[in-house]
């Protein structure tokens, strides 16, 4: 199953890709805004999700290269995978026109647009290190179940669990080469 964004209010439209040709043009029409809009399949590959498109075209260096955030699936949206960057990571709910980095594609309306965010940095030993802190949220920033406050800063490993809303992020460090 793939996904299209509607151009006009960017609402998903789920369809079978697999019941279509490469090559073939394919016509949807949005059931919230009623825009009329239409693809190509096999032209341009379809994304799930803009972090993606970017992932592949190397925008954020190799795939998981400072490591990724994965936000599980919930009721609100699908699993996504966002690759970290060095500095900054402000992570937030996908809104037309919001100025992060790291946006989540989700409905869940308990995760704001600016949430909280990831440092990607080298400490002296070379390794990276990862700091979360509250942006500051509304409904505030959880780590292993304890809320941060404004002025703390904690220090993420593989696998931790980093809760927003009713969203849950995980942790996930690059892989080491061989």
């Amino acid at each position: 199953m793939k996904r299209v964004r509607c151009p006009k209010c960017d609402t998903y439209i789920i369809f079978d890709e697999t019941r279509y040709t490469e090559g073939q043009q394919l016509v949807f029409v949005c059931n919230e805004c009623n825009k009329k809009f239409s693809i190509r399949i096999g032209t341009n590959k379809l994304h799930s999700s803009p972090r993606e498109k970017e992932q592949e075209d190397g925008e954020e260096g190799s795939a998981g290269q400072y490591g990724s955030i994965v936000v599980v699936e919930n009721v609100f949206h699908y699993k996504q995978v966002i690759p970290l960057s060095m500095g900054d990571n402000v992570f937030g709910r996908y809104v037309k026109g919001t100025d992060i980095n790291k946006p989540i594609e989700t409905v869940d309306p308990s995760v704001d647009t600016k949430h909280c965010i990831v440092r990607v940095q080298r400490g002296k030993d070379g390794r990276l290190q990862y700091i979360l802190r509250d942006a500051p949220s509304n409904t505030g920033t959880f780590f292993m179940n304890s809320i941060l406050r404004d002025q703390d800063r904690i220090r993420l490993h593989d696998g931790d669990i980093v809760t927003i809303g009713a969203t849950t992020l995980i942790m996930r460090e690059p892989e080491a080469e061989p």
